[in-house]
């Protein structure tokens, strides 16, 4: 496997990034059960759909996490700006064993999260040893930047100093991946495609499910991280 040299935010928790997938056809089962391996049996994960706005996606969500790996769910209803500001959802942030941002919209997370106390929750869990997954746009959201709604390129959350995530990624095709890397400080792309996975533990610890890709500067070369 081509070694990744990949800078994180600090913290003693684990970050899970997926690449996309339909949960109910089963396309992210082998990637969620890798994060959750890095919890205890019985702890719950709390469900952020605050990229997509939906609360059907979180109640799927749920049944499926229960039902197909015995996973209790609690949603965490931050669907606008004041709800991530609001203690009751900052609380169970700040206590979630595991918390899981849905996919949707990474311009739609970032401006709800914003400077909020929600997203201080979430490094703070993060520092703490909790494990934070991210899937499709929200692991998008997490890197240096993202790309925004009407086109250009937004300030994403900067769990991933210098990185730019492109989920959904096939190596067929890599425009969007080469244009993220074209923004000021960006030098590393990370490529990953539905049901990928890409974790990063507190020690510089690398695990994969799946292939991911990356990508050196806005002509390097696409290289692929472990085996399909």
């Amino acid at each position: 496997m081509e070694p990744l040299s990949l800078r994180r935010i600090e913290g003693a928790g684990w970050l899970a990034l997926i690449g996309g997938g339909e949960f109910s056809f089963g396309e992210t089962l082998e990637a969620d059960r890798a994060w959750l391996d890095k919890l205890e049996p019985a702890a719950t994960v709390r469900f952020l759909p605050t990229a997509s706005g939906s609360a059907d996606y979180a109640r799927y969500f749920a049944a499926y996490l229960t039902d197909e790996l015995d996973r209790p769910v609690e949603l965490v209803p931050v669907y606008r700006a004041r709800d991530a500001r609001r203690g009751k959802n900052v609380e169970k942030i700040e206590s979630a064993p595991a918390v899981y941002l849905g996919g949707g919209v990474a311009e739609d997370l970032l401006d709800v999260l914003a400077e909020s106390p929600a997203r201080a929750a979430l490094e703070s869990r993060l520092r703490a040893g909790g494990v934070v997954v991210a899937i499709a746009a929200a692991a998008q959201a997490l890197g240096a930047v993202a790309r925004g709604l009407r086109g250009g390129v937004l300030s994403g959350l900067g769990w991933l100093p210098g990185t730019a995530v492109e989920p959904n990624f096939s190596p067929a095709h890599d425009r969007r991946l080469r244009e993220l890397l074209e923004a000021p400080g960006v030098d590393l792309g990370l490529g990953i495609p539905a049901g990928s996975c890409l974790l990063l533990g507190p020690a510089g610890e690398v695990e994969l499910v799946g292939t991911v890709f990356k990508i050196d500067g806005a002509d390097g070369d696409i290289v692929p991280l472990g085996a399909g």
